[in-house]
């Protein structure tokens, strides 16, 4: 997350509606990707961000969800031909709201979404709802198990992502985290999970990257339900430690590749908000035992690949010390995952995935990010 500031220089939040400090309404702008406070324009009902230097300077109105139990604070362009904006019209289903719990859960669920979705915007991977492509676009449907109807699964399907709202209660994520023996259950998780797959068919499917991916994740055509009955009757394979992010990526290359995608995205987000902040986690009192450039695996470009290890060993850094962190709060562990070197050479994958997407050759990694220190200064990773 980007730092964002009122023109009084209010420190802003991805969620804010109004400054705290001066009261100036404030909502998000998808179209530059900036949260910034508004101004009125000319024409009732419409807005001009403040400190805009476009020309002419674009007007926009509220999403029609702004005092809605979504409580959304995105903004659609004045002359669009739709009263929602990106994020929720990618919503095609709300659970009822007159039963007890959901309006919070919706709020919930809607401000989770909105934060993935800025991610994905930074990265430039396709937004488009399924109501402007059936075949190849986006959809949620949000939906709470009912007394006497079939469970709520969340999953994704041919651009559908569907997520049982108790997701968003603490006590029903707890509940199943402890039963499922998942170290880590967010709605953030599931959205960054599900969106993996929707990924995977637009992005990997068909394309030049099948090869490479079945080398690296293994056969995807590998019985799924049957590959899924097994994780749960039998549980991983015993060896899942050495080679994949998670237990559940052991269970199918969909599974690994999905949940490889989703610490990309943890990442990425994380990484780039501690720069944001000016907190530089190469100045950490902290020597890790550096990935090289070999945990990579294939690697056509030297420079991407020099480029992508700082992110890496940097994200060893930070998650460190956020550990502890959390436990010096009686917390658990916020990230309860070790990186080894296989799950490193897919999280590259993933990354030149996305590269490719951009029209990229490299990302340099900010200054800020720790920088792999000699063998003989390290220690072995936690």
């Amino acid at each position: 997350m980007k730092a964002f500031h009122c023109t009084c220089r209010q420190p802003l939040f991805f969620d804010n509606t109004r400054c705290l400090r001066c009261g100036s309404e404030v909502a998000y702008d998808p179209t530059s990707r900036r949260l910034a406070p508004l101004k009125p324009a000319k024409q009732k009902d419409l807005w001009l961000l403040a400190r805009d230097n476009r020309k002419p300077k674009p007007q926009f109105r509220f999403c029609a969800n702004r005092t809605e139990a979504a409580a959304c604070n995105w903004l659609v362009p004045a002359d669009a031909d739709t009263t929602l904006c990106l994020s929720c019209q990618l919503t095609r289903t709300i659970p009822i709201l007159a039963r007890p719990k959901n309006p919070e859960r919706l709020r919930d669920l809607e401000a989770a979404k909105r934060r993935v979705l800025f991610v994905l915007q930074e990265l430039d991977l396709p937004l488009v709802p399924k109501s402007a492509d059936p075949k190849r676009g986006l959809a949620f449907d949000l939906l709470e198990s009912l007394p006497g109807e079939p469970r709520v699964l969340t999953g994704h399907a041919e651009g559908l992502i569907t997520l049982n709202v108790a997701e968003a209660d603490d006590d029903y994520r707890e509940r199943h985290r402890d039963n499922l023996r998942e170290p880590y259950r967010t709605v953030i998780g599931h959205l960054r999970h599900e969106l993996a797959h929707y990924y995977w068919d637009l992005l990997i499917l068909d394309t030049d990257w099948m090869e490479p991916f079945r080398k690296l994740f293994g056969d995807e055509r590998t019985h799924y339900a049957s590959a899924l009955e097994a994780h749960y009757s039998q549980g991983p394979d015993p060896e899942w430690r050495t080679r994949f992010i998670s237990a559940y990526a052991a269970s199918h290359p969909w599974e690994d590749w999905a949940e490889s995608f989703a610490h990309y995205l943890h990442l990425r987000a994380t990484l780039e908000t501690v720069q944001t902040y000016g907190l530089n986690t190469a100045k950490v009192p902290l020597r890790i035992e550096a990935f090289p450039l070999e945990a990579l695996g294939d690697i056509e470009d030297a420079e991407d690949a020099a480029a992508f290890l700082p992110w890496v060993n940097a994200w060893v850094v930070l998650t460190t010390v956020l550990n502890e962190v959390s436990r010096s709060m009686g917390q658990p562990d916020l990230y309860p995952f070790v990186l080894n070197g296989p799950v490193v050479a897919k999280l590259y994958f993933v990354h030149r995935v996305i590269l490719q997407r951009q029209g990229k050759e490299t990302v340099p990694p900010p200054a800020s990010l720790a920088q792999p220190v000699a063998p003989e200064d390290a220690v072995a990773r936690e």
